[in-house]
């Protein structure tokens, strides 16, 4: 399978390195781009693809990640997005095993070990790419897979854990297709004798590869397009004159030998089976999106839908071109929409088109074998693994999405590496300083964006308001700066930025439901109300939205109202365990006792281990003088939640009622062992002391609890009788 010598390999401005250095070159330099982001927290998908995914927990049976999503949905459910990645969650599971919970530093480290690993693999692809062998084009080989390494368009993929499925992806893609590659070690230049075993063990690694992205079956593309250019010698325009020009059809086969059809036949076979069984695991068909995801796709004229989807091509081979301007999230007016031909940004598909086309010229009909091969095979690495998110086929849940660039990098670097060889052969030693000054700095330029990249992924707060300068317009970007804001306290500036995701976007339910929130906390009510209710009138299955809504109606005592929009949440989320908690709470005030308790206990059904849910029903109990019950069910919630020190705390009030002494100062004991600062425990133990006639501890749990909570009218009382029974005392025994 080896080539002659690539005529401009020995120009490539490069030192001659060993392959091992080579290896070690690009494995420290990709290492070295994102090493920064090693002890990052978890940020923005991570949350819903990691935190709160339960198939990652050791409880959960491990069959469960076969038939549910990547973000653990179950795949036949309507809010599936069928995004079905197996393998990629199974080592979300086992970093998870491994750390003993969810610690980022073992996923982020794995993630970075990854994309050194791919980068050290490149250089053997793209040798059998340029030359058939590292031998052939050491240099060029060297050059490409360095650019792949340090290429900032990764970092999400890096830097982001999400980002695991396009790093699996790709390690199982290069497997698969150097298998392949190996399938004619022992053959001929043809291909008329190759091994059978190989080319199916290379459909298997595509299968794994699919496994942990769909985008892994593009491989079969690219396996295609290398046996018809370089193991067939193939001459795509001089086969296309031949059948077009001349109608000789049956002179093809002279082209394709018989190894050619038989690995064709297995490559179909194979690829049609891996989307048959995809589709079928898909159940209840693909993925509902909303034109907030993707509007280009909800365009109706069919003319400016493309031209939107010819625009978004070309800010992705910008983002390869120039990766300055790089966003966690493209949506919601970060790319404004088309909306008529005379739009100046047309201009940009056509320059788009313009570059590939010649490209294409060139690899078609170049005079140069080696380089009509070389073009073509970049072509076709840099568009094939795009495929799946072009909208061709099917729509897709984005408008750009940096991870899915992490493959098409690699044709992007195969081609600037062949025009770097090709400009360098035409230039004199002496005028190729600046070239290779140009081609360090474009390096160096490179580590560092990656460098800084990776740091502000490093935290939501960081990546978030990096995206402000990229996005200005994205009410997406503002709705999370703003969400991160509330969950570090700075309500007041949240406010700002969920406003302003409301005004750039008037349908923006997640951002109303947010900010009715926090005005709710700030006793804004009836502002909170008329957001709320505008989130569920736009959108009448918005569960979380007619729950937030209850809560303000009930604190404006509106308590039918509440009680409905309760039922309503509920009727659009049945398994919510948080809204039976709050209709208990609206039952409690209406004295429905036991409509509380029944609300109460459904929600700890449905969530054993709601500590509010628990210990309302002990209080309540208590209150309502049903003490023995009250017992019942403050040991049953303790068995679920050994350490919640607010259910001891309430089961030993309990317990002293009935005058259960001991037992019940052992309960205050142990609450103050996890919460030795809670002035009322203290007080209340002071109380059970004194009632017991253990005075002595009454008085110092007393002024423990005075210290603590210096205004408590009822334990400075009872501290006072206290000290007058304790100074008669002392008065008696004199």
């Amino acid at each position: 399978m080896a080539l002659p010598e690539v005529h401009w390999e020995r120009h490539v401005l490069l030192p001659a390195a060993s392959p091992c250095h080579s290896r070690i070159v690009v494995g420290m330099a990709a290492l070295l781009c994102f090493i920064n982001s090693y002890d990052g927290d978890f940020v923005f998908d991570d949350s819903e693809a990691i935190i709160n995914n339960k198939d990652l927990k050791p409880e959960t049976p491990l069959n469960n990640i076969w038939g549910n999503d990547f973000w653990g949905t179950n795949l036949s459910s309507n809010t599936s997005h069928k995004s079905y990645r197996p393998l990629t969650v199974l080592t979300f599971r086992l970093n998870y095993l491994l750390a003993g919970g969810l610690h980022p530093v073992g996923f982020h480290v794995l993630n970075i070990a990854l994309h050194s690993v791919i980068s050290v693999l490149m250089i053997d692809v793209f040798a059998i790419l340029m030359g058939g062998t590292v031998s052939q084009a050491p240099k060029s080989s060297f050059l490409a897979a360095l650019l792949f390494a340090v290429h900032p368009v990764h970092t999400e993929s890096v830097a982001g854990i999400v980002g695991r499925a396009d790093l699996l992806c790709a390690l199982f893609f290069q497997l698969s297709f150097l298998t392949y590659c190996r399938a004619f070690q022992r053959g001929n230049h043809k291909g008329e004798i190759f091994s059978a075993r190989w080319v199916i063990i290379s459909l298997m690694l595509c299968a794994v590869a699919m496994l942990c992205k769909e985008q892994g079956i593009t491989v079969l593309g690219v396996n295609a397009a290398f046996d018809i250019l370089l193991i067939c010698n193939i001459n795509i325009l001089e086969l296309s004159k031949r059948v077009i020009l001349k109608g000789k059809l049956a002179e093809v086969t002279v082209f394709f030998k018989r190894g050619f059809l038989t690995r064709v036949a297995l490559l179909t076979f194979g690829g049609g089976l891996l989307l048959y069984t995809r589709w079928r695991i898909m159940g209840t068909g693909p993925p509902a999106f909303t034109e907030v995801d993707n509007p280009a796709s909800f365009q109706e004229n069919v003319f400016l839908r493309a031209i939107n989807y010819h625009y978004y091509y070309f800010l992705n081979t910008w983002l390869l071109l120039c990766p300055w301007w790089l966003c966690f999230d493209w949506s919601m007016g970060c790319v404004p929409l088309i909306e008529s031909a005379l739009d100046w940004r047309v201009m940009w598909p056509i320059l788009l088109w313009g570059g590939l086309g010649s490209l294409t010229i060139q690899a078609l009909c170049s005079a140069d074998g080696h380089r009509r091969r070389v073009l073509t095979l970049g072509l076709v690495l840099l568009v094939v693994p795009f495929l799946p998110a072009s909208n061709l086929f099917f729509r897709v849940g984005f408008v750009i999405a940096e991870r899915v660039l992490y493959l098409s990098t690699a044709g992007y670097c195969l081609i600037v590496t062949y025009g770097v060889g090709v400009v360098c052969s035409l230039r004199r030693d002496r005028q190729q300083k600046p070239l290779r000054l140009a081609l360090l700095a474009l390096l160096c330029t490179n580590m560092a964006r990656c460098a800084f990249r990776s740091h502000q992924w490093r935290s939501e707060q960081s990546l978030f308001s990096s995206a402000l300068s990229v996005c200005p317009f994205n009410a997406k970007v503002h709705y999370n700066v703003g969400k991160n804001l509330a969950d570090r306290g700075n309500q007041s500036a949240a406010i700002r930025y969920y406003r302003e995701a409301v005004r750039l976007h008037p349908k923006y339910v997640h951002a109303m439901n947010n900010l009715g929130n926090i005005l709710k906390e700030r006793n804004e009510l009836l502002e909170a109300e008329e957001l709320l209710a505008k989130a569920v009138h736009i959108q009448p299955d918005f569960a979380a939205a007619w729950m937030n809504l209850g809560i303000v109606q009930n604190s404006l005592k509106r308590f039918d109202d509440a009680e409905q929009s309760y039922w309503n949440a509920i009727k659009f989320r049945r398994k919510y365990p948080d809204c039976y908690y709050n209709l208990g709470r609206l039952y409690a005030d209406l004295n429905r006792h036991l409509d509380a308790l029944n609300a109460w206990r459904n929600a700890t059904m449905l969530k054993p281990d709601h500590s509010l849910a628990w210990n309302n029903m002990v209080i309540l109990l208590d209150n309502t003088g049903n003490l023995a019950q009250a017992e019942r069910v403050g040991k049953e919630a303790l068995k679920l939640l050994p350490k919640d020190h607010t259910i001891m705390f309430s089961l030993a009030n309990v317990l002293g009622k009935q005058q259960k002494y001991k037992e019940s100062e052992s309960f205050f004991l142990n609450s103050l062992k996890i919460n030795p600062n809670a002035a009322s425990c203290h007080g209340n133990l002071a109380v059970l002391y004194h009632r017991w006639g253990k005075l002595d501890f009454a008085k110092k749990h007393y002024e423990l609890s005075l210290e603590l909570d210096p205004n408590a009218a009822g334990t400075r009382e009872n501290y006072s009788m206290l000290r007058r029974k304790l100074h008669q005392q002392h008065k008696t025994t004199v």
